[in-house]
């Protein structure tokens, strides 16, 4: 095997100028993107954490409600962090926990009538900036 410092060598070898300037400009209009769902976010009271929690509850795949353990995994966070995060949006009104359907050992995340309110409105703000973000990289919408 390669010593560590040869294979570094080698990688760096493949990366050049315009791939700094790329994953730059990737970072920088991600980091817009973000910025401006912030400020949005804090228009109606929420942070940027709560609205994804309330995004990942809807948007979850084939259903319009999640598990803690599942929006952890789309949150990127600790189970325990997701907890209070759902503690505090069901203080604002914004969802609730329901048993589970096939297994009552299981908790259910569903947005409440204020939580779709708020997340479609904050939604119907970010597609104007999502469309172009993916259309500058690429993507289609």
């Amino acid at each position: 095997m390669k010593p560590a410092s040869t294979r570094a060598g080698k990688a760096r070898a493949t990366v050049g100028k315009r791939d700094y300037e790329r994953l730059s400009d990737f970072r920088h209009r991600l980091r817009q993107f973000l910025r401006n769902s912030e400020l949005l976010c804090k228009r109606f009271g929420l942070t940027a954490l709560q609205y994804q929690l309330l995004l990942h509850v809807m948007g979850f795949p084939e259903r319009s409600w999640a598990t803690v353990s599942e929006l952890a995994q789309r949150l990127q966070a600790h189970h325990h962090g997701v907890v209070a995060l759902v503690d505090r949006c069901a203080e604002l009104g914004l969802l609730e926990r329901r048993p589970g359907r096939e297994d009552q050992r299981v908790v259910e995340i569903h947005l409440l009538e204020k939580g779709e309110r708020v997340l479609e409105e904050l939604v119907a703000l970010h597609k104007g900036e999502h469309r172009a973000l993916l259309k500058e990289f690429g993507a289609t919408p």
